[in-house]
């Protein structure tokens, strides 16, 4: 039998997360196939995969029923229905994460909190301490507000998976962030040999706002080429950081680099191939988290090799050229931010909204 092509992108250093979680997933056997057969290593959630998920079957319903006799608030039932899943994806995992360096599973802050440090802070500790599982991440935003929850969540000893990460700039942010966590952490006489951490760059996202841009300013030949140029000069600096005297007092006490996760790699522009942010970003010591449909495209037609460090002068070109014809990268990068919050907070009110007339139907039917 041919090995699966996706599971072949470990032959390249690359681990493949699933981008999507819900019940059947876990009940019916499918997340144990795609560990063995396709070799995936992760998995990551957000509130809308979870919006999906509770609002588009009965799965979590009888769960709901005995929750709702529990908890006034919409948000408490959520958690708990998510922290069951979230639980029971990382046993799956537990194989994989007792062989070291993946199996994690990812929950992520409220998004009302993106702009709240401390209530973050606050939150990640709790979702921490009740999913009580060594292989999950939280998931924090790369807001002005996140990073200083994420150097503090760090030093408290939690795994954390930085998400909406648009720019380079803020990049280098989170990287401080997580080195100043280590440290801090080190300082105050605690070990830091169990923290794991990922920083999410968000990729198809830039393509969509720049593309109609390049358009309207005559450079048609750049579409679909700034995320990738942009994920290629992350990589540089992430291997400029880790591979840096800073991280490398830190490595001393089994500090582990934060590797890069590619996100947001489904392709939106139908006239892309739908493996494009897969195939382009190839590289080791790197995490891609792709939804079923690209993981099902990969393994059909996927041309697994090495990619990510291929025409990395014509990468930089890409990006200076963008400044020369006035596309700020900075601007894009805080644009996207916005819209990411937005998108979130709005499947996670209409999942609010789910289970508040799921708890109606099911009063109804019990009376």
């Amino acid at each position: 039998m041919e090995t699966s092509k996706v599971k072949q992108l470990q032959d390249f250093g690359q681990s493949i997360w699933l981008d999507f979680l819900d019940r059947h997933l876990i009940v019916s056997g499918q997340l144990k196939e795609y560990i063995e057969n396709d070799g995936l290593r992760g998995l990551t959630s957000n509130p809308a995969i979870f919006e999906k998920a509770i609002s588009g079957s009965a799965d979590y319903d009888e769960q709901i029923r005995t929750l709702a006799a529990a908890y006034q608030d919409n948000e408490a039932i959520f958690y708990n229905l998510a922290v069951t899943d979230i639980q029971n994806a990382a046993d799956v995992f537990g194989p994989t994460f007792a062989k070291g360096a993946d199996g994690y599973v990812s929950l992520e802050v409220s998004p009302r909190l993106a702009h709240d440090t401390n209530r973050t802070i606050k939150q990640s500790v709790e979702l921490w301490k009740k999913v009580n599982r060594e292989n999950v991440m939280i998931k924090i935003p790369a807001t002005p507000e996140g990073l200083p929850a994420i150097r503090k969540t760090i030093g408290e000893g939690l795994n954390i998976n930085i998400t909406l990460l648009f720019s380079l700039d803020r990049y280098e942010q989170v990287t401080d962030a997580y080195l100043s966590g280590l440290e801090d952490r080190v300082a105050a006489g605690q070990p830091i040999d169990h923290i794991a951490s990922v920083a999410s760059f968000f990729l198809s996202r830039i393509d969509v706002l720049v593309d109609p841009v390049l358009e309207t300013k005559g450079h048609p030949e750049m579409k679909g080429e700034v995320a990738i140029a942009c994920a290629k000069q992350a990589y540089q600096i992430y291997k400029r950081v880790f591979s840096s005297d800073r991280f490398k007092k830190l490595q001393v006490n089994g500090a582990m680099p934060q590797r890069v996760l590619w996100a947001s790699t489904g392709t939106k522009d139908p006239s892309f191939p739908d493996t494009k942010y897969v195939e382009a970003l190839i590289g080791p010591e790197t995490i891609n988290t792709i939804p079923p449909e690209t993981l099902d495209a990969y393994r059909d037609h996927g041309r697994p090799a090495s990619r990510l460090e291929h025409d990395l002068d014509s990468a930089g070109q890409t990006l200076v050229q963008l400044k020369k014809i006035g596309i700020d990268l900075a601007e894009i990068g805080a644009q996207l931010e916005k819209e990411g919050i937005e998108k979130f907070n709005k499947p996670y009110d209409q999942l609010l909204q789910a289970i508040e007339e799921k708890k109606s139907s099911i009063a109804t039917a019990a009376s």
